[in-house]
């Protein structure tokens, strides 16, 4: 692998030079014509200033020489005034004339000579207060020196101003043509540095990239770019180690993760239930041999829609659920199938998998082979349906006659025969709600217990229910409270089944509370669901234990009653009703047992 060899020029010190040279050309292409502007504004000024000056003072003395000639016009003329009028002229003349620059100063000066030649030539006035120099030929001479002398300056001024702005425009002109000069050399520089500056660097840029293209390919034998910049070479040079790194990784690591994947394939052929991979577009990817005896496969399905496979379309529908991020609440039945001629049950469920924080990448599916324990499941049905219907019988007919029997034999209260009687009473009434939870558990696991649904009001079933315990939570010290939502929709239910189920309930929850706690009854909906919940703040549950309460026969708690049946009693009952019911606990802060049944 070839390396660039390091030089000494460094990147920041080709910018900095070649970014300092076009600026320093434009910042003094920008200070000359700025003193050039400045210079040029100045004088122009000062210049127009005076001229203006000058056409000012003229016409000053036009006013002042237009109000001694108004003097002259009067009849007999006032001497005092005229002689004022006169000294202030010339004192004016003589302040315009210290204080204005040639070449308009020269003009003033002309002009103090003629109006000094002109009062000689007016003279003195006579004693009857006239001028007898007004009407001679000499006056009117002077008269008409002056004026043209006045019109001289004026006109002189005027040519100025127009000069001045001529030479503004020529001087603006040069100076344009400076700074555009200097524009073009600075975009000249720029060009040429920017395109120095991209020859230089793009080149290695691309051919680095084209390098780590074939990286990404897994082609590590690659040759880097040489390159004049210190940094860039520095850069290849560290590619070149990352490349080398790299294949160093790729030989010494391909060997382990080939060596995984086959522990991992000889765990997934050696696991005793059925998996199907399923891939991110729904088609199936992998079967281990288990799941490929389960279900008889003797041809290839990978590729294939997981329903397709599996001959049973609705499963496309859990598919797409699940690769879709969204939970399936609904109880998942057995798949049927006829594998050698012989009917078989699976039970399945799907678990998606994917990195932590993104979209589902694909699901596993396991299968277990449920038919023997269905079988056994559903004998075992059977046979304590059949049990407790052959007792229900005896057992009702004894509970009669013990009846009759109970009403002939009169004892004392306090009578040890008495205590007897209540508690063989007690005991057998005790029997029958067994054989009847027992018999009706039995129906709803076998299928034969039907529903007569009908719309009913949640609000309504909490309220009767509030209202049947009433009278056992105020014995209890138990408060019973109601928290309904408001515009809540009807439920298509069993009514009947349905307070059974809530009966249970709150009877477990007035079980597990001490004198003094509360029990609430809730209701309220859930995008499409209705949440019906019962809450105390009992004993509680270990989590240990909540895994099996909805179990047959399983009882939990430091106070046990009954025989385990009223919650298994509730799922079933929940469960055909299209919902599902959980629970939420926590020792010694009580218990939320919920339904959330559909709208």
């Amino acid at each position: 692998m070839k390396l660039p060899r390091k030089l000494p020029m460094k990147l920041r010190t080709r910018l900095f030079l070649s970014i300092s040279a076009v600026i320093t050309v434009a910042l003094f292409g920008l200070f000359i014509g700025l003193i050039g502007m400045t210079q040029m504004a100045r004088t122009q000024e000062n210049l127009l200033q005076s001229h203006y000056a000058v056409i000012d003072t003229t016409q000053q003395l036009r006013h002042l020489f237009g109000d001694q000639l108004a003097t002259l016009a009067i009849r007999p003329i006032d001497r005092n005034t005229l002689d004022r009028q006169q000294r202030e002229l010339i004192s004016y003349l003589d302040e315009a004339i210290e204080r204005t620059r040639a070449p308009g100063r020269e003009g003033l000066e002309d002009i103090r000579e003629r109006y000094l030649a002109f009062m000689t030539e007016l003279g003195q006035p006579d004693a009857e207060g006239r001028l007898r120099s007004l009407d001679s030929a000499r006056f009117a001479r002077a008269f008409t020196a002056i004026r043209d002398a006045l019109t001289d300056v004026q006109r002189a001024a005027l040519e100025g101003i127009r000069h001045e702005g001529v030479e503004s425009r020529k001087q603006a002109t040069w100076l344009s043509i400076l700074l555009g000069t200097v524009a073009l050399m600075v975009l000249i520089i720029g060009f040429l540095t920017a395109h120095t500056m991209a020859r230089r660097f793009v080149g290695p840029i691309e051919k680095l990239a084209k390098a780590a293209d074939r990286i990404g390919q897994g082609d590590f034998q690659i040759v880097l770019p040489m390159s004049p910049i210190a940094e860039l070479s520095s850069l290849s040079r560290r590619f070149g180690v990352m490349a080398s790194a790299l294949q160093q990784f790729n030989e010494t690591n391909i060997a382990a993760l080939k060596g995984g994947q086959r522990r991992l394939q000889a765990v997934l052929d050696c696991i005793d239930d059925g998996l199907l991979i399923v891939a991110r577009d729904g088609t199936l990817e992998h079967a281990n041999p288990v799941a490929e005896r389960q279900l008889g496969w003797d041809t290839e399905r990978i590729g294939v829609p997981l329903g397709e496979a599996l001959a049973h379309p609705e499963l496309d529908e859990a598919v797409r659920l699940v690769l879709a991020g969204q939970s399936r609440e609904d109880p998942q039945e057995d798949l049927a199938l006829e594998i050698g001629g012989e009917q078989r049950l699976l039970a399945w469920r799907l678990i998606p998998f994917g990195q932590p924080n993104v979209e589902v990448e694909g699901a596993v599916m396991v299968l277990r082979d449920v038919t023997d324990q269905r079988a056994f499941e559903r004998v075992r049905n059977e046979f304590v349906l059949r049990a407790s219907h052959e007792l229900r019988t005896p057992v009702t007919g004894m509970h009669m006659a013990f009846g009759l029997l109970r009403e002939r034999l009169h004892f004392q209260p306090d009578a040890r025969e008495q205590d007897l009687i209540e508690t063989v009473d007690e005991e057998m009434r005790r029997l029958v709600r067994l054989i009847n939870d027992l018999l009706n558990f039995s129906r709803y696991q076998t299928g034969q217990q039907k529903l007569e649904l009908s719309a009913c009001s949640p609000s309504e079933l909490l309220q009767e229910t509030l209202a049947r315990f009433e009278a056992s939570a105020a014995e209890h010290g138990t408060e019973l409270k109601l928290e309904i939502e408001d515009n809540l929709p009807l439920l298509n239910l069993d009514r009947t089944q349905m307070e059974r189920v809530l009966d249970n309930l709150v009877t477990n929850a007035l079980r597990h509370t001490t004198r003094g706690g509360h029990i609430c009854l809730q209701a309220r909906r859930h995008t499409d669901r209705v949440i019906i919940s019962v809450e105390d703040n009992g004993e509680g549950i270990p989590y240990s234990q909540q895994a099996r309460i909805f179990e047959p026969f399983v009882q939990v708690g430091r106070k046990k009653g009954g025989a385990g049946l009223g919650l298994a009693l509730c799922k079933e009952i929940t469960r055909l009703h299209g919902g599902r019911i959980g629970i939420h606990s926590r020792v010694e802060h009580g218990t939320i047992v919920y339904m959330a049944l559909p709208v």
